[in-house]
């Protein structure tokens, strides 16, 4: 199963690309994390925030390959403990489809990309900052690969 992460929002600092790839190289192949950037949206003084929100709709729904189960980080999803991710994360793996997890802008996902998705997930309850969401997903990711294969990183 390959894993996707698309994320709004690019040009992370060195210290984002750092933390995210010392979980990435730590995942085995069947369980590897790929992250792909999408531009923002126009924002600006005045901007339409609801324009800027579809654009980037448009471009994450250009990089859906179609039979994918789309999991959309909301701050309204539901909560899962490590061990209920690492649950998820079998079903994902077993399910025989690749995973696409999608983060948007500075105001979330658009409601219809959101409402499409398979499941939303809430990372937690807290406002979090994008380029720490991308480290804390990625951590996340690994934690639950580590409790599905019995190795001792998750005590």
């Amino acid at each position: 199963m390959k894993v996707r992460l698309l994320a709004v929002g690019t040009r992370m600092p060195d210290w984002v690309t750092q933390g995210v790839e010392e979980y990435r190289k730590r995942l085995p192949r069947d369980f590897a994390l790929e992250i792909e950037e999408i531009a923002p949206g126009a924002r600006g003084k005045n901007a339409d925030t609801r324009r800027a929100m579809a654009q980037e709709s448009e471009r994450i729904r250009a990089r859906l390959k179609g039979n994918e189960h789309i999991v959309a980080l909301e701050v309204g999803g539901k909560a899962w403990s490590t061990e209920q991710l690492a649950e998820q994360a079998d079903q994902w793996r077993f399910a025989g489809r690749d995973l696409v997890l999608l983060v948007g802008g500075p105001d979330g996902l658009e409601a219809s990309l959101s409402a499409g998705a398979d499941q939303r997930w809430s990372l937690s309850p807290l406002t979090l900052p994008h380029p720490l969401v991308r480290i804390l997903l990625a951590e996340q990711l690994y934690r639950a690969w580590t409790l599905m294969v019995g190795h001792p990183y998750h005590r």
